[in-house]
């Protein structure tokens, strides 16, 4: 199991911006071993590029159509080339990568809380 993180306060935990996107498009990063690279619509935010180290685990085509979690207000970060605008959210289990997914459908950009 991980080791506990510091405390934060709740201020600090609110500036993080968490959102449901819809992952429209997803291929792998040729070169790299970790990397998808998906096209995400956020709603009336738009689309966002995000890169995910989840290529270990899930395939590109397990992706397209599904609704995930993300932050959306990390800085974004060059990867292999690309510039990622975004981070998605997941569980890791013994190693794995697990991603979340909502309990019912909701609409692109719903702001998670």
């Amino acid at each position: 199991m991980n080791e506990s993180k510091p405390i934060i306060k709740f201020e600090d935990f609110a500036k993080v911006d968490m959102r449901i996107g819809e992952v429209v498009s997803a291929e792998e990063i040729i070169g790299s071993d970790k990397l998808i690279k998906m096209e995400v619509d956020f709603g009336n935010m738009g689309k966002r590029q995000i890169l995910a180290g989840i290529k270990s685990w899930y395939k590109p085509d397990d992706l397209v159509g599904k609704k995930l979690p993300f932050v959306v207000n990390i800085e974004p970060r060059k990867m292999m080339g690309f510039e990622s605008q975004g981070m998605l959210l997941a569980a890791d289990s013994d190693g794995s990568a697990v991603i979340l997914f909502p309990e019912k459908d909701v609409e692109n950009g719903t702001l998670i809380r």
